[in-house]
């Protein structure tokens, strides 16, 4: 994989245990375990850790479309809709750029729980911006 490099055991990825397992130009995948440190009170992963998963798609895929000497791509808006509730076991977030242009990256990534149902929709739009 050729995301930059940097220790990701002391970022959110480390903390929520998100690995990535796919990464081309044309789909990005990551997982992540579900566990109470991902859930909200109720014992059901929190809504905000969808968005982190999510985010983390668009913005790794986002580096293979810029020049990472000279500019960096960074969340500008997401949005999510969660259709189904977990309480344990592995996500799977799988992301696709919709449109790719000089300024804004826009990505459309889908999560799904071990049974292949889908847990939330997201759409993310990173801003290229020089370094």
């Amino acid at each position: 994989m050729n995301i930059p490099e940097f220790d990701m055991e002391k970022t959110i990825m480390g903390t929520l245990q998100i690995e990535i397992s796919e990464y081309t130009p044309e789909r990005v995948v990551a997982k992540m375990p579900v566990t109470p440190r991902t859930h909200q009170p109720f014992g059901l992963m929190h809504g905000g850790v969808s968005v982190v998963i999510a985010e983390t798609v668009a913005s790794a895929g986002s580096y293979q479309f810029i020049d990472a000497s000279k500019q960096r791509a960074v969340g500008l808006e997401i949005n999510a809709n969660h259709v189904r509730s977990v309480r344990e076991g592995i996500v799977t977030a799988v992301g696709s750029p919709v449109h790719v242009g000089r300024r804004t990256i826009i990505w459309d990534i889908r999560i799904y729980d071990e049974k292949d149902n889908l847990v939330c929709i997201s759409r993310c739009t990173m801003s290229v911006i020089d370094a």
